[in-house]
């Protein structure tokens, strides 16, 4: 074991209290209310990164949350590494499902329990002890260090990208590392390679001027809520392929590799079904249940609502109808022309008695990385010595909109190296983080710098 990765193992108990010292701070950037406490995590990160050992650290001010740069550039003739992740979290609702309150981190049976603990405090804080486990046992770094730590990502990063793009030679690099993502079970260490994109619209049906009584009006007028429920029931078919002309027209084919693959990983479509409790598994024919949520695209309704939803009855024809769609997609696919399909197909299936919007909230592009790729290969070798197990490479059904504006802008590679579990609840009650996932975490961070280090020389 080298002196770094014995400092690490040697300082876990501080490590852990120094988590759970930045967990306490409900760093919500949805609330406004919380905005103060946003800046103070913010400033806590700032001061991390200064006790770690970065030569600069600043805090950026944008339009809303601040991001933390931190910099330690001492190592010439070795690579750059940037390490990202986010210090904002999302809120604690519903608060009674908690077993113990959200913004106190509590250990309970080898997992420590609070709002941020996996997604992303505990992830991204793993590097920042690496970086100082070396600087302390050495005086040095194998890498020159970078550190980008925002506070919108829970709000869909709205200021990160111009940042990113306005200061391209403050971040140039030689890779990306991002830590917030999950292997594939605790037996089983993974490096993910590949992210869906995602395109987010909301769709507004209105029918009337007002509400209408269904007693006097009912017969004579068109129903925004039927109408709205026809568009939806129309964009799939009854096997979960979607409709819309051309929406898979651009879809990389997986390749017989890649499906070898996925089929060898320790996945069972029981275990997967009663860990959600359903009732049973549905999707896209001719497709695996880890293709399905890896590989191919999805539209999906996230909330619908409309006319009376409150205890009793009301009988009413609603003056209008709404929708949340969310499109998740793989690479070759683009969040604007897929925005464009879907829009031309929603207002063909609308009624001519009523007014369609279909009003674009967000998007981001798929990504996919080279798993032979010598920095992929350097993580590997890390997660390795931490976890004595080779990890697999894996893809991610969800979307981390910055990895693609790394890729896009700085034109690097990026590391995903996740020490998360799929059962850590991120966004929902008792988030949670393994401590041998930590603790292991840290040690693979070391590791890491020094794989990369050691392959560029």
């Amino acid at each position: 074991m080298s002196a770094a990765a014995a400092y690490a193992r040697d300082n876990r108990d501080r490590h852990l209290d120094e988590l759970m010292e930045v967990l306490r701070i409900p760093s919500v950037s949805t609330d406004p209310a919380r905005a103060g406490e946003v800046k103070r995590a913010a400033a806590w990160v700032k001061e991390r990164l200064r006790r770690a050992g970065c030569t600069r650290t600043e805090i950026f001010e944008t339009k809303r949350h601040p991001i933390v740069y931190g910099e330690w550039l001492a190592a010439p003739g070795s690579p750059t590494v940037l390490f990202y992740g986010h210090y904002d979290v999302q809120p604690e609702d519903p608060v009674e499902l908690w077993t113990s309150p959200a913004f106190e981190p509590t250990v309970r049976d080898g997992r420590l329990y609070a709002r941020g603990a996996c997604d992303d405090k505990g992830q991204f804080i793993i590097h920042v002890n690496a970086f100082e486990a070396f600087l302390k046992t050495g005086g040095s770094c194998p890498v020159n260090v970078k550190f980008l730590i925002e506070g919108e990502e829970e709000i869909g990063s709205p200021n990160l990208e111009p940042f990113i793009a306005a200061r391209k030679e403050l971040l140039a690099c030689d890779a990306v590392v991002v830590s917030d993502t999950a292997m594939f079970d605790k037996k089983t260490p993974s490096i993910v390679h590949g992210l869906r994109g995602l395109s987010y619209l909301q769709v507004d049906v209105r029918g009337t001027a007002r509400d209408l009584h269904s007693g006097t009006f009912g017969g004579s007028v068109i129903n925004p809520a039927f109408a709205l429920a026809h568009i939806i029931a129309a964009l799939k078919d009854v096997k979960g392929r979607v409709k819309v002309p051309g929406f898979y027209d651009n879809v990389r084919k997986l390749t017989a590799k890649e499906r070898k693959a996925f089929k060898k990983l320790p996945h069972s479509n029981t275990a997967w079904r009663k860990s959600i409790g359903a009732k049973a598994l549905f999707g896209e024919p001719g497709y695996t249940t880890l293709e399905r949520v890896w590989a191919r695209p999805t539209l999906e309704v996230n909330g619908i609502w409309g006319g009376f939803m409150g205890e009793g009855a009301k009988t009413v024809i609603p003056a209008e109808a709404h929708a949340k769609i969310s499109m998740r997609l793989v690479p070759d696919q683009r969040p604007k022309e897929i925005v464009a399909k879907v829009t031309r197909a929603i207002k063909k299936l609308a009624a001519a008695s009523v007014d369609v919007t279909v009003t674009h909230i967000h998007s981001g592009e798929g990504w996919l990385a080279d798993t032979g790729h010598v920095a992929l290969q350097a993580a590997a070798r890390a997660v390795k010595k931490a976890f004595g197990k080779t990890p697999v490479f894996t893809r991610e059904g969800g979307s981390i909109r910055v990895v693609a504006t790394f890729d896009r802008i700085l034109k690097v590679p990026s590391v995903l190296m996740g020490i998360g579990l799929h059962d850590d609840n991120l966004h929902a009650p008792n988030e949670k983080i393994d401590l041998d996932n930590f603790f292991n975490g840290n040690e693979a961070a070391v590791y890491l710098m020094d794989e990369l280090g050691n392959a560029a020389g």
